[in-house]
Parts: structure tokens; sequence; C-alpha cells
């Protein structure tokens, strides 16, 4: 689901930039766009909160010496003021619990003339895997629904985007909604992402659910209305650009 974000985002970023810094960048899925468009003689600094992602980013990303993976707080983050020309975070805001400071953050680190691009999903029901998956979640617990799997589409106001961003002291921002198609392998490989790839597993079993049969029934219902093998599925994103 992020892969047609990951380029498109890349895609923006200038050619002139030679300091790049991706804020929340997971395992990679744009850092490896963002290092394929960079400059011989570029710097890119991926960093991300949880030391897991950074080692798992670093695994299945080349071995490159213009990249470099780092831990950081996007509330605090560890570099000089004015020290990079591109800040990069892909649906990485929504997590973050001071979203104003983590805004500020950004606009500090980027030199004059520097330029922030960040994406946040739009609202659940324009990406239609997730809004069917979270249907049939709630659905199976209903006295005990685990709300956080709301988070990713908690920043799908593209209003709250421009203030959050003119607060900080952005300028010439414009926010851009992006439709896409998502693909995955088969409909069981995406429900599988879901709902092992989060804490909703660890959620699920201390509630007795079988996961195993859950992930099959679910599958099920995304493949007889998305298609399977591959499954295809509209998405939506807001892109924000914004520069120093």
């Amino acid at each position: 689901m992020f892969e047609p974000y990951a380029r498109d985002l890349a895609q923006r970023v200038p050619s002139a930039a030679r300091r790049i810094l991706e804020v929340a960048a997971g395992t990679g899925r744009v850092t490896r766009h963002l290092l394929r468009g960079l400059a011989a003689d570029g710097q890119l600094i991926a960093t991300d909160l949880t030391e897991a992602m950074v080692v798992e980013g670093k695994q299945l990303s080349p071995n490159d010496p213009r990249l470099t993976w780092q831990i950081a707080d996007a509330q605090a983050l560890p570099f000089p003021d004015g020290s990079v020309d591109v800040v990069v975070c892909q649906f990485g805001l929504m997590f973050v619990p001071d979203k104003a400071l983590a805004m500020r953050e950004m606009r500090r680190v980027l030199a004059p003339g520097g330029i922030l691009l960040l994406s946040t999903w739009d609202e659940l029901a324009k990406n239609h895997a997730s809004a069917m998956f979270h249907e049939m979640i709630f659905a199976t617990l209903p006295e005990e629904p685990p709300l956080f799997i709301n988070t990713p589409f908690s920043l799908h106001d593209p209003h709250e985007l421009e203030r959050l961003a003119t607060e900080a002291g952005l300028r010439g921002i414009r926010v851009d909604t992006v439709a896409q198609v998502g693909e995955a392998e088969s409909a069981q490989h995406l429900v599988r992402g879901y709902i092992f790839g989060s804490l909703l597993s660890t959620h699920l079993a201390d509630r007795g659910v079988d996961r195993e049969l859950l992930e099959a029934k679910v599958a099920e219902r995304l493949a007889s209305r998305l298609g399977d093998r591959p499954l295809q599925t509209p998405l939506s994103a807001h892109v924000l650009t914004a520069f120093a």
C-alpha cells in the first residue's frame, strides 16, 4: 500500500538536493527510492524512533556510503538548525504524540529555501481495502474495539495539515490529494500484513480471537470485492509541500 506513494514522494524531491533527511522511515520503503534519485555527492539520513525499524531498514537497503540510518524522535531531531535541504516524511506524522512540535522540528532543520515533503492518509472510506478490514475487525470485537487501528487515518483533513505547517513557520504551502491504486500479491498477503504487522495481532490474541481463522475470513471477503492474485484497491492520500 505504501509503494505508489513512495515513488510519488521521491519524484517530488528536487534534483539539486544534496542533504536529505527522512523522518519516520520505517523499513525504508521511501528510502530506497530516495537513494536511487540521489546525486553521487548527496547524503541521505533515514531515521525512525524504533530500533527494530532501523535494523530492518538497514538490512533491506543497499550498502551505500551516501545512506546513514539513525534512531531519532521526530519531536526532538538530533540535527543542527538549517542542516538539510529536504525533509521527507511518509505516513509518519499521524503516530507522533505532539504533531505541532514535530512539524516545528522539521522546519528547524531545513536550510533557508529547503522543502518539506510529507504525506498522510486521506479518510478511511477512500482507502477501500483498509475500510473493509476495519469494518470486519470492529465487528469481531464490538465490546473491545482496537481503536488504535484508526490512527493511520487520523490526519485525513488537509486543512489540519495546512494549519500545522503554517504554525510551524513554513511557507508556500500546498496540499495535493493523490489517488493511487495499491496492489498486493494476494488478499491473504495483505490481510496477514494488517494483522501480524502491528499491535493488532497481540490485541486479538489477548482476547482469544483465532487470528488465522480471522485472516482467512477477511481475506476471502477482500478477494471477493477487490480481486485476488493480485488484489488491487483504490487508495487516497494527501501530500504536503512546504518551504522553509
